[in-house]
């Protein structure tokens, strides 16, 4: 089932490259208690994502900061090696844009927007969504773009609603 409006966002276990290598993110403790913006997309490195969602959000970072937006997160079904190496090449990481690695698909199998297309490659990845939650509790949700597009889903998109 997919997450909504008014739901909790699920518990997962991500990872970001720490000083020691990769470390355990619990979704839940990145959270409690904060205002966040939440992006998932179908892969690093991919089109779409590198040249239209994730500069939508570097774009967009200081209008979230100016609405008391605490953290700008993406979330991507890859390994949290690529994942730092997306965050440095497209200026995610100068951007103040936390890239998790949800390596197994564990949090985007539990809000239900994981999709598989084999002609890519792509095996349990996401689809392109952009939410704002409180506290875990999702108060704008965005999904809905056409493959290859990033309207819906973009960071001026979900700016506007908050």
């Amino acid at each position: 089932m997919t997450i909504s409006t008014g739901d909790t966002l699920p518990d997962a276990t991500l990872l970001v490259i720490g000083e020691a290598g990769p470390e355990q993110v619990s979704m839940a403790e990145k959270l409690k208690g904060r205002k966040v913006a939440l992006f998932g997309l179908p892969g690093a490195f991919t089109g779409t994502c590198t040249t239209a969602h994730m500069p939508s959000f570097i774009r967009s970072r200081d209008g979230f900061t100016a609405k008391g937006v605490d953290e700008v997160i993406c979330v991507t079904v890859n390994d949290p090696f690529v994942t730092q190496a997306w965050a440095a090449s497209t200026g995610a990481d100068r951007a103040d844009i936390t890239v998790l690695a949800d390596a197994s698909a564990e949090f985007t199998k539990a809000i239900g927007m994981d999709f598989d297309a084999p002609p890519v490659g792509f095996y349990s990845r996401s689809q392109r969504y952009a939410l704002y939650a409180e506290d875990g509790v999702v108060k704008v949700f965005k999904t809905g773009d056409r493959a290859g597009t990033c309207e819906i889903t973009a960071g001026e998109t979900l700016l506007a609603e908050i």
